[in-house]
């Protein structure tokens, strides 16, 4: 049985990977929600904050779905939600411009001083929350926020569908952003090492190639999902001349790369990390044949949390969700 008040079951990093069944609920504040967390998804950044990225200490987790069940606005109550993941302060010049993902004071939800999501109950602003419709299943609305990260690409680099574009990396993300492309760009082709990752990519027109020696090079665009300082130098190697390099790997890494190629071939770097809600959302309802549920690789209870760790960490896995 699940607490529903003063202690919550949790997955906490604080030097050491931990389940908790007794970690204290978070106390609502003014302006936020207190929300019923039912499924999270573990991702590449929960891996890398438990090798020291950022140097976060708490309650893990930033992909969920779950219902409101305390808010000051009563018209959440009950509605089944996702939520963005950075809160802003809604003060600063960034936030008036409504780019409150950049407000240099905001905290991030299990990666950035916020605790996450991996647990019985977790705090987002109101204004984060998105409600997911009757239609949408909660193993498809967990991936809201991977996939609205991989739409972010779109708002960033506008594209006018003739482009070649690589994606580097076979993993959830790396196919999530080959598919997001695909429905703008007809020759997008996703590059990995294991075939039956590949295999699960091939959606909506994408090609498929295993290892790089298969691909020419001179792509008008590059996306690095591969999480490594080899996938960034691969991705210099293979964009032509002022082509663009999409950076979407956050990863603590100690390699030395040679940048001198950006400077050679006058090469642009974009760094894309969060996206907005409501596009993925959009996605998903314009695509419903989009295959997401066929990422889930594995499901886990909370309690078997550092199994789920462990086996998000193995190269077989995509998603490996929690429920609760």
């Amino acid at each position: 049985m699940r607490q529903l008040s003063g202690m919550m079951r949790a997955v906490v990093w604080d030097g050491q990977l931990r389940f908790m069944p007794d970690y204290p609920v978070p106390e609502i504040r003014p302006g936020w929600a207190g929300i019923r967390v039912k499924t999270a998804g573990i991702c590449r950044t929960d891996l890398e904050l438990i090798n020291g990225y950022l140097g976060f200490s708490g309650v893990l987790g930033h992909e969920f779905v779950g219902m409101v069940e305390s808010c000051e606005d009563i018209r959440w109550i009950g509605k089944r939600v996702a939520g963005e993941i950075n809160a802003a302060c809604g003060q600063c010049s960034w936030c008036r411009k409504g780019q409150g993902r950049h407000c240099p004071s905001r905290t991030t939800l299990g990666i950035d001083r916020l605790n996450g999501c991996m647990a019985d109950s977790c705090l987002l602003p109101i204004a984060n929350l998105i409600e997911i419709p009757d239609n949408i299943s909660d193993d498809r609305a967990v991936f809201m926020e991977p996939l609205s990260a991989a739409c972010e690409i779109l708002e960033q680099l506008p594209l006018k569908g003739h482009e070649r574009v690589v994606v580097l990396g076979d993993g959830r993300l790396g196919i999530l952003c080959a598919w997001v492309l695909s429905t703008v760009v007809s020759d997008v082709t996703l590059v990995g090492h294991h075939p039956e990752k590949l295999a699960l990519a091939a959606w909506n027109g994408v090609k498929t190639a295993y290892g790089d020696s298969n691909i020419d090079p001179g792509a008008d665009v590059v996306v690095e999902a591969t999480g490594s300082a080899g996938g960034f130098a691969e991705a210099m190697s293979l964009c032509r001349p002022q082509g663009v390099i999409v950076l979407k790997s956050t990863v603590a890494l100690s390699e030395k790369v040679d940048l001198s190629p950006i400077v050679i071939h006058e090469l642009t770097v974009l760094g894309s990390r969060c996206g907005r809600f409501w596009r993925g959302l959009t996605l998903m309802e314009q695509s419903p044949d989009m295959p997401l549920e066929s990422l889930i690789t594995d499901r886990f209870p909370i309690e078997q949390a550092t199994d789920a760790f462990e086996r998000s960490a193995q190269h077989t896995a995509l998603k490996v969700l929690l429920d609760f």
